[in-house]
């Protein structure tokens, strides 16, 4: 508390808080600050205004007076509405408030209360509606901008690059990062110290860019001013056409600067040959560690050598020593053998008569037969004070030792014989000779052709193949030949000496036995007398009136097949012809002959051409195949049914 003259003073000090509120005005304060906010001209001020601070009034009248509004497209719509610095960054509120400025300040009827003259239709003010009209449109303001005759599309000269390489490529990305369609925020592009990632992330957002620029505020044409509408459709496709050119163009200069920044990026350049050195680092670690396992290999294996030579020369050391004390053991044994025959002569055997001789001179071999060393070193010390009775007791030893030998070999004989004839699983005990006959082996070479290498289970089709075919398979015994058999015979056959076998003896006598038969069918014939004449004494008879004898060649030919020319002429017209090796001849002749390859596939051709459904089909056949008639052609093909059928039999029998 204070005082004066005549006044007093007291301070008292209250604990308040004071706070900053923000009120809202209402009422007259509202509106009196509102009319200090709005600028002289009358427009109302916002925040934006500090930016446009005097643009519109440097709009100077002359440029816009030089306007011509028939040139629109190629006026520079933000400079007119005063946005010239700022441009693209323009927020819509600022064009709309520039544009009222304009309007505020070069309307014609403004400018005509001021006296100006104004033509009509030839007026700039229509040139700040347009642009209005243009900047005031989203999609009209993008095409626009698309083509921004302020934005610069060259590229940093290779001086400008060397210079200041990473402050002229700041600019020019950060220039173009303006199209980018991401909503993702472009990435920087950095400087000297970046991260690899960064970068790494730079130059794939930008090798990946996706530009939203396009190019139809440069169309020629307008499609709305075609007369109909085959003219509006081929206005948009020019106008389609041109605007695909521009954007390719556009794409190839973004990745021209994209491609001149990677290739003359040190940091590129820095991490490539980091990449380049660790792989490097990678490939001598590896190369080291592959040396060094090497050279633990190799000491493993050098190890292992000596470890192997050095348990060789202990094995050998061993087996030497036992060599040794074998040795030794053979001497003592020998020495105390010696030592007990010694003995026993000087005794004389301890033998009462000749016959005791004897038998103890037997059982003193007896003896140094089946006693061990150390039996015969106690033999010998308990002879010394014992004698014969030492002796004779030794000698019954030696007698039970050999006896239970021979009982234990004995019992051994008798049940290996009784192994060997106890029946094994029902099978009975073959000779080699009766399980491959003669009909076996010419039925096993027959199969071995007729299956070859490659066919599935091939051996136990064979033995199924013999089985079925052989004598004793058809019910002549119960002998059967199974897969390991039909083996070893093949083997047997293959490594055997093919001169010495019997097999071809056997065939020629079976060839010589069958030409016997037929000559004795064919001279039986002979003594057969026919009233009647034969076609072939008719035959002969024409060709003797023709004055040609055929004689000897028919002789040749007849005799080539076996049989006699006098006997193919007695035969009678109704009788069966004779035979050749056991099969019924042909009309022609041909039928015990050897099919040949051509005749086979002249056979198969032929049936291939004459279908079932030909008339007279196996005698154009027959026609087809020299020497070989209806009937021959028949058989074979029969035969080869047959072959088909038996090999289909054998292999479903294995399955």
């Amino acid at each position: 508390m204070t005082s004066g003259p005549g006044t007093t003073t007291v301070e008292v000090q209250l604990p308040l808080k004071v706070a900053l509120r923000r009120v809202e005005r209402v009422g007259f304060a509202y509106f009196s600050q509102r009319r200090q906010h709005l600028a002289p001209g009358g427009v109302e001020r916002s925040d934006s205004d500090e930016k446009l601070e005097g643009v519109g009034e440097e709009v100077e009248i002359s440029y816009l007076k030089s306007l011509d509004p028939k040139e629109w497209k190629d006026q520079d719509h933000y400079s007119i509405l005063g946005l010239g610095k700022i441009r693209f960054e323009a927020t819509e509120d600022d064009i709309r408030r520039a544009y009222r400025r304009m309007v505020l300040l070069h309307h014609p009827d403004k400018r005509k209360a001021k006296g100006e003259e104004v033509i009509q239709d030839d007026d700039y003010f229509t040139c700040i509606t347009k642009a209005y009209e243009i900047l005031g449109t989203s999609k009209s303001r993008r095409s626009f901008d698309s083509v921004d005759p302020e934005f610069d599309d060259s590229l940093p000269s290779q001086t400008d690059i060397d210079a200041d390489y990473f402050g002229v490529f700041n600019k020019f990305f950060t220039l173009n990062g303006r199209w980018s369609e991401a909503k993702a925020p472009v990435p920087a592009f950095g400087e000297v110290d970046a991260k690899r990632e960064e970068v790494e992330r730079f130059y794939n957002f930008w090798y990946d860019f996706k530009s939203w620029r396009e190019f139809s505020y440069l169309d020629e044409e307008d499609k709305e001013k075609g007369q109909d509408r085959d003219e509006r459709r081929w206005i948009e496709k020019e106008n389609k056409a041109a605007r695909i050119k521009r954007k390719k163009e556009e794409m190839t200069r973004i990745r021209s600067l994209v491609d001149l920044a990677y290739n003359n990026d040190k940091r590129i350049a820095r991490f490539k040959q980091e990449e380049k050195d660790r792989k490097a680092a990678a490939k001598r670690a590896k190369m080291d560690a592959a040396q060094a396992q090497k050279a633990e290999q190799d000491r493993a294996i050098r190890e292992a050598a000596l470890a192997k030579e050095r348990a060789e020369k202990a094995e050998q050391k061993r087996i030497e020593l036992i060599r040794i004390e074998r040795e030794q053991q053979k001497k003592l044994l020998k020495k105390e053998r010696k030592t007990l025959r010694d003995k026993v002569k000087d005794c004389k055997y301890y033998a009462k008569n000749d016959k005791d001789q004897l038998k103890h001179m037997e059982g003193t071999e007896k003896i140094c037969e089946t006693f061990s060393l150390a039996e015969l070193q106690a033999l010998n010390k308990a002879m010394e004070s014992k004698g014969r009775e030492s002796f004779v007791a030794a000698l019954q030893t030696a007698e039970q030792k050999i006896a239970a030998e021979l009982e234990e070999i004995n019992q051994t004989q008798a049940k290996k014989l009784a192994t060997a004839s106890a029946p094994k699983g029902g099978v009975k005990e073959v000779k080699k000779g009766e399980l491959w006959s003669n009909e076996n082996v010419q039925l096993l070479i027959k199969a071995v052709n007729l299956f070859p290498a490659g066919t599935a289970q091939r051996w136990d089709v064979i033995a199924t193949f013999i089985n079925q075919h052989s004598p004793a398979g058809n019910g002549g015994s119960s002998v059967l030949v199974n897969a390991r058999d039909v083996l070893n015979k093949a083997k047997a056959l293959q490594n055997s000496d093919h001169s010495k076998s019997s097999l071809k003896t056997q065939a020629n006598d079976a060839a010589f036995a069958s030409f016997e038969k037929s000559k004795k069918e064919v001279q039986t014939s002979n003594d057969i007398t026919l009233g009647e004449e034969t076609p072939a004494q008719a035959s002969k008879e024409n060709l003797k009136q023709n004055g040609v004898d055929h004689k000897v060649n028919n002789n040749q030919q007849v005799k080539q097949n076996g049989t006699d020319p006098s006997a193919a002429a007695a035969t009678p017209a109704g009788a069966a012809p004779p035979t050749t090796n056991g099969t019924a001849g042909g009309g022609s002749g041909g039928g015990s002959k050897t099919w040949t390859k051509e005749e086979q596939a002249l056979l198969e051709q032929a049936i291939k051409t004459y279908p079932t459904t030909t008339p007279d089909r196996w005698d154009r056949i027959a026609s087809c195949i020299p020497n070989r008639s209806k009937k021959d052609c028949l058989r074979r093909v029969k035969e080869l049914v047959e072959l088909v059928n038996s090999k289909k039999e054998a292999q479903a029998a294995v399955k």
